[in-house]
């Protein structure tokens, strides 16, 4: 008899532990509130595939991701009723900020074995013509007079050729939940968890499903919380938060749309390239037909909008965010024309403390969780499932994963994981994730 498993949450992320588990026999049950997969926080995400992260396992974590959205159908197995979401290659800048105290990202890039070219401000300008790149550190409010202050300080960027982003990540789940459903999964939507189910005494108390909000009883040996911006309430359910030393909140964030002025994009009708912009506290990313995407970095100057409730919210984009937004990439991109009226999506993120994601057992054996995602791992989403089902097998046959990490070295770039960095125990560094989504 398989074991069987319960997963909740069906966006990119709860969508590929499902289908990583169902390959490994696991007969699998997603249960999500929304309408459909990917309807939450995958659905405003940017999709941006990039790999300038803080620590070595992050980095090889986005670029063994990055292989598999490359070749999205081989990972499948097949298609989605012949149709796939497509991986589009732009290139991507990180920028390099001045003195910085970090090892270069540019060297834990070399470790892994990401290709990348450091570039001076004269060879970026000359590849970039519609941009400018002046630095203008640290970031600073617009309402500020002295955000318009001149400079003539140079920026440099590591430069990532591969980079590029996903065109339809709400699809890209749907192709998730399609190739689950090929090998067994059942997806049920507009299904809210009303309870965590236990059996056993004290100690000897295990997770055994969830109870529905209409009543219905999913028996499970094993639960997986990848609830998104309603994972800190999943947890509650389960009474598991008393020795998380990293905590989760959900975030309200904008991203806006732009058209993009000549010379952003290649002749060829390729979109623009991915900016990691610390610099000035912002990210963009060009769009199929002309356009730009872009959204915040959440810089320490910027008041974040946190929630105590994740579906009470503001739902459509505001003045205040989208002028702020708006003029740091016209800094950057100086042709950039910005209408009155903001165009974009909001979505919101659940944000751990550290930045980085929480992919871990909890004190309740056979309750797991993959959250805390702020809004940075969309990316790695063909990668995490594989990271939960290692954590999983390895503590259901009976080892400690808090204090031997499940093994798992990654099949495409044979680079070996310490799974730890995403442990619900570690040592919180305030300053670990560098600016917002790029930790």
């Amino acid at each position: 008899m398989s074991s069987t498993a319960v997963v909740i949450g069906a966006g990119i992320i709860g969508s590929d532990v499902a289908y990583e588990l169902a390959k490994a026999g696991y007969d699998v049950t997603v249960v999500d509130k929304g309408p459909g997969p990917g309807s939450g926080s995958t659905s405003a995400s940017s999709a941006c595939i990039r790999f300038n992260y803080s620590t070595i396992t992050s980095v090889a974590v986005s670029w063994e991701a990055k292989l598999l959205w490359a070749d999205w159908e081989s990972y499948l197995e097949g298609t989605d009723d012949g149709q796939l979401a497509s991986f589009i290659q732009v290139g991507g800048l990180s920028v390099d900020l001045p003195g910085s105290t970090r090892e270069p990202v540019s060297v834990r890039f070399d470790k892994v074995g990401v290709p990348h070219e450091v570039l001076t401000k004269a060879e970026l300008e000359e590849r970039f013509p519609a941009m400018d790149f002046t630095s203008y550190y640290p970031p600073k409010p617009v309402t500020e007079d002295a955000f318009w202050d001149d400079s003539d300080q140079p920026l440099t960027c590591t430069y990532m050729p591969d980079a590029g982003f996903m065109d339809d990540p709400q699809f890209a789940a749907h192709n998730l939940m399609a190739a689950a459903r090929r090998k067994g999964a059942t997806f049920r939507f507009r299904a809210g968890v009303a309870e965590i189910l236990r059996t056993g005494e004290g100690d000897e108390q295990r997770v055994s499903g969830v109870r529905l909000e209409d009543g219905t009883v999913i028996e499970a040996d094993v639960v997986v919380n990848a609830a998104g911006p309603h994972s800190g309430q999943i947890n509650e359910l389960a009474g598991v938060l008393d020795d998380f030393a990293v905590t989760t909140r959900p975030m309200r964030v904008e991203v806006h749309h732009f058209r993009a002025p000549e010379g952003y994009g290649r002749a060829d009708g390729t979109p623009g390239p991915f900016m990691a912009d610390t610099d000035l506290g912002t990210y963009f990313r060009g769009e199929p037909g002309g356009g730009i995407l872009n959204g915040g970095a959440e810089p320490a100057c910027d008041e974040l909008e946190w929630l105590d409730n994740p579906d009470v919210y503001t739902p459509t984009a505001t003045q205040a965010v989208y002028e702020a937004q708006s003029y740091r990439l016209a800094r950057r991109i100086p042709e950039l024309q910005i209408p009155n009226t903001p165009s974009g999506v909001v979505g919101i993120y659940d944000v751990s403390s550290d930045w980085v994601p929480i992919y871990d057992k909890t004190s309740l054996p056979g309750f797991y969780v993959a959250i805390g995602t702020s809004g940075n791992q969309f990316k790695n989403a063909p990668v995490v499932g594989q990271i939960l089902r290692a954590v999983i097998d390895h503590c259901e046959a009976g080892h400690d994963h808090d204090t031997e990490p499940a093994p798992l070295t990654l099949p495409r770039t044979g680079v070996e994981l310490d799974l730890s960095e995403y442990s619900r125990l570690r040592e919180v560094d305030p300053d670990a994730g560098g600016a917002g989504i790029f930790a």
